[in-house]
């Protein structure tokens, strides 16, 4: 998603540190970015669980295919809509989407604790958010250029998609385990990726109405990367009720 408006110079500055401005909007776009994102993975937390707590809840969205699928494709349409889009809507649409995107998300993902035993749950999560977290300080913080491994990245992501496919009809728990070591070595790479590319373009956009969306953006990215990591390794470590 290219962030820049090509029609527009970018700001001028008439003295003072450039260099230090840079820097400051840089840090202030990433501090919305892991707010937003914790916000989302807050609003997908309660989500989750009020749904599991819910027997109603259990019996209306896995219970009736109408309202799962149709749940999966909103946040499939969202996803795309969200970034194409993101120019002509407004910052508060944009934030709005992305919060109403995590609450559905959320509800999906409340089945995880009928399956998985919540300890196991609890003791992932930690594992996930310590893997995300070392690998966006290294994408935030490498001066290696990652733009390579992030196109490496979203062409494995396909490969994955389509094995996952196979293996719903396939039902082997072998290849399974094979697609969640992938999924987890995928996602942690595309965590470092993600985290350089929001950080490069709020080096290269200083216009101030963008950043607001600029951080919408990375969040939802960031969020995703998270979200699958996580349930990658729920797969692995996760003990199954």
């Amino acid at each position: 998603m290219d962030y820049q408006n090509k029609s527009q110079q970018p700001p001028r500055y008439y003295g003072g540190d450039f260099t230090g401005q840079v820097a400051n909007q840089v840090s202030a776009v990433m501090r919305k970015v892991y707010v937003r994102m914790f916000i989302g993975l807050l609003i997908s937390a309660f989500c989750a669980l009020g749904v599991a707590s819910s027997p109603a809840a259990i019996t209306l969205i896995y219970g009736n295919p109408l309202v799962y699928w149709g749940m999966f494709i909103a946040m499939i349409v969202m996803a795309f809509v969200i970034p194409a889009r993101l120019m002509k809507m407004s910052s508060t649409t944009c934030l709005l989407l992305f919060c109403l995107f995590a609450a559905l998300m959320g509800t999906s993902l409340g089945s995880i604790f009928l399956v998985y035993d919540i300890g196991s749950i609890t003791y992932t999560f930690f594992i996930t958010a310590g893997v995300f977290g070392a690998m966006s300080l290294f994408g935030y913080f490498t001066k290696s250029d990652l733009s390579k491994l992030g196109t490496y990245c979203y062409m494995a992501l396909f490969g994955l998609i389509i094995a996952s496919v196979v293996n719903i009809f396939m039902k082997s728990d072998s290849f399974e385990w094979i697609i969640s070591i992938v999924g987890v070595l995928l996602f942690t790479g595309l965590t470092a990726w993600d985290t350089q590319y929001v950080k490069k373009m709020a080096q290269s956009n200083l216009a101030p109405e963008l950043t607001d969306k600029l951080a919408t953006m990375g969040a939802l990215n960031l969020y995703l990367d998270f979200i699958n990591l996580f349930l990658y390794l729920l797969r692995i470590f996760g003990n199954r009720n």
